[in-house]
């Protein structure tokens, strides 16, 4: 707790309004936001490659924002990083009262039924009470869309608006396929953005259904391509120094499927 209540005498010295930092003071929530999420996504990007080292580092990062949001709701009065502290742990002792307390569920099914029905007991309580609750509520518009796409059809998912198995999903991403294709042919843009839209909402729909995560399985695509194209550029210099961009299509294409047949057991 002393490191932490250091750090939380760092943030005030840096937002002195006289001795602190130029950069620091003219910061708002709204301008935190980008570095948040580039925190978070490079704690990420650390425990996917497992350097634990590197973990810890921007574990720091990020709470430093936490607490960089908490310093400037305290400067206006709305709450200090005491309370943010304070929510979490009443929070999760409620939505754990099998943990906590003396409730009993009967399987893993019913405890995350227990806990989604907590949530949405939540949700309904911080809204206004004059504006119609929706089970779409409390999904936050700033997800990547992967994401959102896949958090929204869970929801819908709980109260029985879904396909019953993958096979339906498949059919429908295939039915919004030919869709794309018709709105090649017609040349609107708008509504062909909004088919490749519809595209890519139902393949998160079937990847949902075939238990996997649509966000990992492009993440995995995203680091294939990479990889090979990678490869591509060290055969093209190594067998004749030749510059990528000189070469024609079908020539890069021939060394692409020479690369992809050298990767054994990948596709």
């Amino acid at each position: 707790m002393e490191a932490m209540q250091r750090l939380l005498e760092i943030m005030a010295q840096l937002r002195h309004p006289v001795e602190g930092c130029p950069w620091d003071l003219s910061q708002t929530y709204s301008t935190i936001v980008p570095y948040t999420l580039e925190e978070a996504y490079e704690v990420a990007d650390s425990i996917q490659r497992g350097e634990m080292a590197e973990l810890r580092d921007e574990l720091g990062d990020l709470l430093f924002q936490i607490v960089f949001y908490s310093q400037i709701a305290k400067e206006e009065g709305h709450f200090d990083f005491n309370d943010v502290a304070s929510g979490i742990c009443d929070k999760m002792t409620r939505r754990h009262p099998h943990v906590f307390s003396d409730a009993r569920y009967e399987n893993e099914q019913a405890l995350r039924h227990a806990w989604e029905q907590r949530k949405a007991e939540e949700r309904t309580q911080r809204g206004d009470s004059s504006e119609p609750t929706s089970h779409m509520d409390g999904v936050a518009h700033a997800l990547p869309a992967l994401i959102r796409a896949e958090k929204l059809q869970r929801r819908a998912a709980r109260v029985g608006f879904d396909w019953p198995h993958a096979q339906g999903a498949l059919a429908k991403v295939i039915e919004e396929l030919d869709e794309v294709r018709a709105e090649m042919d017609e040349g609107d843009e708008d509504r062909l953005q909004e088919e490749l839209g519809d595209l890519l909402f139902s393949m998160v729909n079937l990847i949902r259904l075939l238990n996997m995560d649509a966000e990992q399985s492009l993440s995995r695509a995203n680091e294939k391509f990479e990889r090979r194209f990678r490869a591509m550029e060290r055969s093209l210099q190594e067998a004749n120094g030749a510059n990528i961009q000189d070469l024609s299509l079908e020539q890069l294409d021939a060394v692409w499927e020479k690369v992809k047949r050298s990767e054994s057991g990948n596709t």
